[in-house]
């Protein structure tokens, strides 16, 4: 008779945060790539930040495609999709979300605030196409983007008792193209422009 120990169930085990914000960022795509309502989406994160074990996870993601992986394919998946691939969407329902550091951006982004607040920084971020085109729609909330200070931007956004940031156009053909549009409602979407991080150089001379 064997004394070895009775395997150890996976789903019992207490989830990491790093677990739940992979969750949550592959939840965002989902809803990105129109398989999660808004509605759908909100209810959802809130459960998971409720969750403690794997099993409590499971549910969140389990009439998902990406829950016919295999556990290692998944994590894998996780890390492409969610964290280094490249992200679509961004959505803050009286909660909020940052985008900093090294990510990557396609063709568009997609920032959604309600009662809400977020950032995007796009000083480290990897521009695949060359150019982005950010869309933001902030309502009783405010989105601040940063751009870096060679940035081509141009913004064209509204706002009803609001602000949209227009003071960082111009600079035509000094860095990467950034566009900016949306709208805005009893909020603000803020551009600024910084340095990048410990450069601490400001914008480069003109030639």
């Amino acid at each position: 008779m064997s004394n070895l120990p009775d395997p150890i169930d996976r789903r019992d085990l207490r989830a990491s945060d790093s677990d739940r914000e992979r969750i949550a960022l592959l939840l965002r795509e989902a809803a990105g790539e129109g398989r999660l309502s808004l509605p759908e989406l909100d209810e959802r994160l809130a459960r998971l930040y409720e969750a403690r074990t794997y099993a409590e996870l499971q549910p969140l993601i389990a009439d998902l495609p990406y829950e016919e992986l295999s556990t290692r394919a998944r994590q894998r998946a996780f890390d492409e999709i969610a964290v280094g691939g490249t992200p679509k969407m961004a959505v803050a329902f009286m909660s909020g979300f940052q985008k900093r550091g090294s990510w990557s951006v396609g063709s568009s982004f997609t920032a959604i605030t309600f009662m809400g607040g977020g950032e995007l920084d796009l000083r480290d971020a990897r521009l695949i196409e060359g150019e982005v085109t950010i869309r933001v729609y902030a309502c009783m909330g405010g989105v601040k983007v940063i751009v870096p200070p060679d940035a081509d931007v141009h913004v064209n956004g509204m706002a009803v008792m609001g602000g949209f940031g227009h003071n960082t156009e111009g600079r035509p053909g000094r860095g990467p193209r950034i566009n900016i549009t949306g709208f805005a409602l009893m909020g603000g979407v803020d551009i600024r422009r910084k340095e990048r991080k410990g450069t601490g150089q400001g914008p480069k001379p003109t030639s």
